[in-house]
């Protein structure tokens, strides 16, 4: 399950407050999202669905580090049959800074079966330090930190794949490349992101025209080659991740919204 949550962190991917260290954070201008917004979505393998999930930004401003900050959660669940025999039930967080679209923490709660973790990231953006904090399941006691020197306004994958949604597309081309760096794993990334063009797909509730993107991904183990993943977000001001398509080793395996509320705009539904 955690590479189907891997596969939304993909897409899974702001104005106001800007008056506190405006050196430090600078302002990134956010028409895509809003506080409440929910998004849910079905995973599947070949033609089985194995997994649900859910995407929510908490109706409230949270603060830290004396900014405000969306907090942002990430869940996935296996169903069915699946669950008797994975019985997964991870879940990803994080506090986005509203002006610059930068993260103050990172956490994840994965449950897989009998394996368990529990991580927190710190990222201290003046300073230039992420800390990472793990949680020893047999002592439950705090392992010893473990941190980094970062590059400025680094990312985890939520707040990276916010900034996609919030980026000017208008003037890309086909063929043309973005990039989105961030931390994850204690590894840093540059994820290069092909822009294919416009098409329409069909979902539960029907055609949605959106904005096709393939993540170049490097050689990995998971995905079966640097064009594995197809990634639509929908054509309009709100952007959200529509419908995920990925090439896998072990065979196909894809994600696709399910439900939705929230939103700031209206989603762009072919009538």
């Amino acid at each position: 399950m955690e590479r189907f949550v891997f596969v939304i962190g993909l897409f899974f991917l702001l104005t106001g407050f800007n008056d506190e260290k405006p050196l430090v954070f600078p302002s990134v201008k956010n028409d895509s999202f809003k506080r409440g917004e929910v998004i849910e979505f079905k995973m599947n393998y070949g033609i089985f669905t194995v997994g649900r999930g859910a995407a929510r930004i908490d109706k409230e401003y949270h603060k830290m580090n004396d900014r405000y900050c969306f907090k942002v959660d990430v869940t996935g669940k296996t169903v069915g049959m699946v669950d008797w025999v994975a019985d997964v039930n991870d879940r990803w967080g994080a506090y986005i800074d509203t002006a610059a679209l930068v993260p103050h923490q990172f956490y994840r709660q994965i449950r897989e079966g009998r394996y368990k973790k529990d991580e927190w990231t710190y990222f201290d953006h003046q300073n230039k330090r992420i800390e990472v904090k793990t949680l020893n399941n047999k002592t439950g006691k705090l392992k010893p930190s473990k941190f980094y020197d970062s590059p400025g306004y680094v990312r985890d994958m939520i707040g990276g794949f916010l900034y996609l949604r919030v980026m000017d597309f208008s003037k890309l081309k086909p063929k043309d490349t973005v990039t989105v760096t961030g931390f994850f794993e204690d590894e840093f990334y540059k994820l290069k992101i092909l822009y294919v063009g416009k098409k329409t797909v069909r979902v539960k509730f029907g055609k949605v025209r959106v904005l096709h993107f393939k993540p170049l991904m490097p050689k990995n183990k998971m995905f079966d080659g640097e064009n594995s993943i197809d990634a639509y977000f929908s054509d309009d001001r709100n952007r959200i991740p529509v419908k995920i398509d990925a090439e896998m080793f072990i065979g196909s395996a894809g994600v696709e919204l399910t439900n939705y509320s929230g939103l700031k705009h209206p989603l762009n539904i072919v009538k």
